[in-house]
């Protein structure tokens, strides 16, 4: 049944994909040697060194080198100038705030200009700093310039429906509709996702039944788009279902961005059915192409769920179809090789990751460290957390929870030592995972002297060991790789692990 089920899938992706590029090498053997057509335009020419890997002869070039130091010039060039336009947009915005409130002690809050207010209400709306923006907001309407302007209310929706204060963005609404704004589609469905981000379903779904009795407010595949994302989110899947049929009886067709949803929500919950199913309805359609994001929602589901022979044949037949992998779609190759303990094939996508000059990313190291510091191979790890910071990027939490359970496992206190030295130079935010990490460590070697620092530091912190889990997330943009460990299952550490501190101080 299952091969079945595989061979329709490719199948349908045959159909849609064609020869029209040759399959790249399966399980990501040694880097083939045509350059990718993104090398024209690459994402950086600095080079990452991974452990393991041997130098590339051609780098050695003059002509290269030279190229390679033009474009570094370059880069430091702008840089600078974008740090220079940095600090005069934050000075400008710090005078702005400054004329503002300069002008309300002194009464004059009526007559400030226009680019000042709204470039404060733009920076607050940008922050979601909802009560302030509406602070700024009730200023703009005292000015004598003022007209009420249906766009800058459906910026303030949506940012209160990012923020889950529907009521407030009902308010909006309805002030909108006072002023004499024309209410369209758009602040419709802005007020729909204020409701359905926050789980008020009930008032979302009788909003969009309004929308479909207003000849200028039909709802469209955006409105559709957004109810169906935020359902997924509660794994509402009948609520799902319902909107879908209801998209066909209206005519309104699914885009790339809903059937992306739908792959990357049902792939989450194990859902392979009706993820494969969406997957090849998504793929007989010619007016609706998959893209980058379809395939990472399909390897991660895959990789996800240990089944990596159905994560290279689906990477196999995206490449083929000239969809291009991003960074993110090699961080999630690494991941799933990382917990299958394929180091072979980890080290094969690292190496070409290298050849054709994809920069690391802090989600790239931090798998990469995490994969070595489980294989118990301290030394690479080590090499990799210095690198990183030689290429500038921070470590984070994150980072650190990997060095302190692979150094417990390995039983090196000393190492655990350093790891809290580094921290007292950094400014590396501490949170109640690591702290949980580190008694962990500690207590599986029994240094119940180091132990009773720690807990003591996380009294100092505020954190609390009831409220420890073990739940290193790695994720950005869109990514969204996790490696958890469930709440229960640390709870029982830790109570273990304080009945032994008990015992020891008893004795």
């Amino acid at each position: 049944m299952k091969k079945k089920k595989i061979g329709l899938i490719f199948s349908a992706m045959a159909s849609f994909f064609g020869p029209s590029n040759p399959i790249p090498p399966s399980s990501f053997g040694p880097p083939r040697t045509d350059p990718l057509t993104r090398r024209n335009d690459p994402l950086t020419h600095r080079k990452v060194s991974v452990p393991g890997s041997k130098p590339d002869s051609s780098s050695m070039e003059v002509e290269k080198l030279k190229v390679k130091e033009a474009k570094e010039r370059k880069e430091e060039t702008n840089k600078k100038i974008a740090s220079q336009k940095a600090v005069s947009i934050i000075l400008r915005r710090e005078a702005a705030k400054a004329v503002i409130e300069y002008k309300k002690k002194k009464g004059n809050s009526k007559k400030l200009l226009p680019r000042t207010v709204l470039e404060a209400l733009h920076e607050r709306i940008t922050a979601l700093r909802w009560e302030s923006a509406l602070k700024v907001f009730e200023l703009l309407q005292e000015q004598l310039w003022y007209r009420p302007n249906p766009g800058i209310y459906i910026k303030l929706i949506v940012m209160l429906g990012k923020c889950k204060e529907p009521e407030k963005a009902q308010s909006l609404f309805e002030m909108m509709v006072e002023e004499g704004c024309v209410v369209n589609q758009e602040a419709y469905t802005a007020l729909l996702s204020a409701y359905s981000r926050s789980g008020r379903f009930h008032e979302a779904f009788s909003i969009l039944e309004e929308m479909k009795n207003i000849p200028n407010c039909l709802p469209d595949v955006f409105t559709y788009s957004i109810l169906i994302k935020s359902c997924l989110q509660v794994y509402d899947f009948d609520k799902v279902q319902i909107l879908l049929s209801d998209m066909e009886c209206m005519g309104i067709k699914a885009n790339t961005v809903t059937y992306n949803t739908l792959i990357d929500s049902y792939g989450k919950a194990k859902r392979f059915k009706e993820m494969e199913s969406t997957l090849v309805e998504m793929l007989r359609r010619r007016d609706c192409k998959p893209d980058v994001w379809t395939m990472n929602s399909t390897l991660r589901a895959f990789g996800g769920s240990g089944q990596i022979e159905m994560m290279e044949k689906c990477y196999e037949k995206f490449q083929s179809a000239g969809i291009e992998p991003s960074i993110k779609t090699f961080n999630i190759l690494l991941d799933s090789y990382g917990k299958t303990e394929n180091y072979e094939k980890m080290g094969a996508v690292m190496e070409f990751m290298q050849k054709y000059h994809f920069s690391w990313t802090i989600v790239t190291y931090n798998i990469v460290i995490d994969a070595f510091g489980r294989a118990g191979d301290l030394k690479q790890m080590e090499f990799l957390f210095r690198l990183m910071q030689s290429e500038r990027i921070k470590p984070n939490c994150v980072t650190l929870c990997s060095l302190v359970r692979a150094y417990g496992k390995a039983g090196k206190a000393e190492k655990l030592g350093a790891v809290l030295r580094f921290i007292e130079n950094s400014d590396v935010a501490l949170d109640t995972v690591f702290f949980n990490c580190l008694v962990d460590a500690y207590g599986m070697m029994g240094c119940f002297t180091e132990l009773k620092g720690v807990l003591e530091m996380m009294e100092q912190s505020g954190s609390k060991e009831k409220d420890c889990r073990l739940s290193a997330n790695i994720t950005n943009e869109n990514d969204q790789l996790e490696l958890d460990r469930g709440g229960d299952e640390q709870s029982m550490i830790s109570q273990a692990l304080a009945s032994q501190y008990l015992e020891a101080q008893l004795k």
